[in-house]
C-alpha cells in the first residue's frame, strides 16, 4: 500500500512538472500583452488622441497650446500652405504679436504680413528658401539676397515692409512671428541720435552662435537677434539639461511666444503647473508667474519671444 502510494505521489508531482513547463512555455509566448501600453516609461507615454482629451488650457493671462488641439486653415496671399495660429491680438490681455506654425505642401510660398508689421521664421522640418527685396526688384546679381536649402535651426528676420518671398520646393514646417514695429522714442530715441538705424534682414543657423552668460543661472542661452537699440525684439534660445531649472520665479512686463523645440518637463504659470513635451506652445501674458524644470532623458531646448528696447509706457496701448 505504501509502496503504491509512493508511485502515485511521484505521477502526481511528474505531471504537475509538465504542466509548470507547459505554462512557463506558454508564458513566454502568449502573443502581444493587453497591458503593454502601461509600460512605456522610457518610451513615453502616448494618449494616441484619447476621445475629449487635451491637456491644452486657455486662461487670463496664459495658455498652452498642444499639438491635439490644433486647427490648420489657409492663409491669403500664401500658396499650398495651412497654418496653425497659436497667439494673436484676440486672445485674452491682447497679446502684442502674433505666432503660428505654417505648413507647407512642396511648392509652397508665403505671402506678405500687414503694413508695419516684422516677420521672423524658424524652420522646424524641411527646408525652405528666403528671397529679400534685393533679390526679388533686380533679380539677383552680386546684390542677391536669395538663400537656398535652409534647414532645422536656421531662421530669417524681415523687418516691416521688407518685400520677401519664402519658398519650399520640398515641403517644410516653420515656426513664425509676427509684430507690429515699435519704432524707438524717449531715451532710446535720444541714444541713437539722428538719422537712427533700422533692423535689417538677416538669415542666421542656431548653433552658429555662441552661449551667452547667465549670471546666477544653469541654462545655455543664445540670443538670435542683435542686441542692438533698434531691435524691438528678441529671441531666445534656452537649453537646460534633465533636472536643470529657471532660478528665478520670473514676474516681468514682458509677453512671451514659446515652444519647446526638444526634451520634456515641468511648467509653472501662474498658480498652475504643467507638465510638457516638445511640440508644446505656451503663451505669457506679462506678469504671469512663470518658471520651468527640464526632466526626463535629453535635454531640453526653447525658442522663445521677448520684447525689448522700449519702455513699457509706450509699448502697451489700450
Amino acid at each position: 500500500h505504501n509502496r503504491t502510494m509512493s508511485r502515485l505521489s511521484m505521477l502526481l508531482l511528474a505531471c504537475l512538472a509538465l504542466l509548470s513547463v507547459d505554462a512557463v512555455l506558454a508564458a513566454k509566448s502568449p502573443g502581444p500583452s493587453p497591458y503593454a501600453a502601461v509600460d512605456l516609461r522610457n518610451a513615453g507615454t502616448e494618449f494616441d488622441n484619447l476621445p475629449g482629451f487635451t491637456r491644452s488650457r486657455y486662461a487670463r493671462d496664459h495658455a498652452l497650446i498642444t499639438p491635439e488641439s490644433r486647427v490648420y486653415t489657409g492663409m491669403f496671399g500664401w500658396k499650398d500652405t495651412n497654418a496653425a495660429w497659436f497667439v494673436t491680438p484676440a486672445m485674452a490681455g491682447s497679446p502684442q504679436f502674433s505666432m503660428y506654425q505654417a505648413l507647407m505642401r512642396p511648392g509652397g510660398s508665403s505671402g506678405m504680413p500687414e503694413p508695419g508689421t516684422w516677420r521672423f521664421v524658424f524652420v522646424m522640418d524641411g527646408k525652405i528658401s528666403v528671397q529679400d527685396d534685393l533679390e526679388l526688384t533686380d533679380g539677383g546679381g552680386a546684390a542677391s539676397g536669395r538663400y537656398n536649402d535652409l534647414t532645422h535651426g536656421h531662421y530669417a528676420f524681415f523687418p516691416a515692409d521688407h518685400l520677401h518671398k519664402i519658398t519650399s520646393s520640398e515641403g517644410a514646417s516653420v515656426l513664425i512671428y509676427e509684430k507690429k514695429y515699435v519704432p524707438p522714442s524717449g531715451g532710446v530715441a535720444d541714444a541713437l541720435g539722428p538719422n537712427p538705424p533700422a533692423p535689417t534682414f538677416l538669415v542666421g543657423y542656431t548653433d552658429d552662435l555662441p552661449n551667452i552668460e547667465t549670471p546666477g543661472e544653469v541654462f545655455g542661452l543664445k540670443k538670435l537677434l542683435p542686441q542692438t537699440l533698434e531691435w524691438d525684439v528678441n529671441f531666445h534660445v534656452m537649453d537646460f539639461n534633465p533636472g536643470e531649472h529657471l532660478y528665478v520665479k520670473e514676474i516681468h512686463y514682458n509677453q512671451h511666444g514659446l515652444m519647446l523645440l526638444e526634451g520634456k518637463g515641468v511648467y509653472r504659470l501662474g498658480d498652475d503647473w504643467y507638465s510638457v513635451q516638445a511640440g508644446d506652445v505656451i503663451w505669457m501674458a506679462p506678469y504671469v508667474t512663470q518658471w520651468y524644470a527640464a526632466l526626463g532623458y535629453k535635454r531640453s531646448r526653447y525658442i522663445i519671444l521677448k520684447d525689448t528696447n522700449r519702455d513699457p509706457i509706450n509699448t502697451y496701448v489700450p
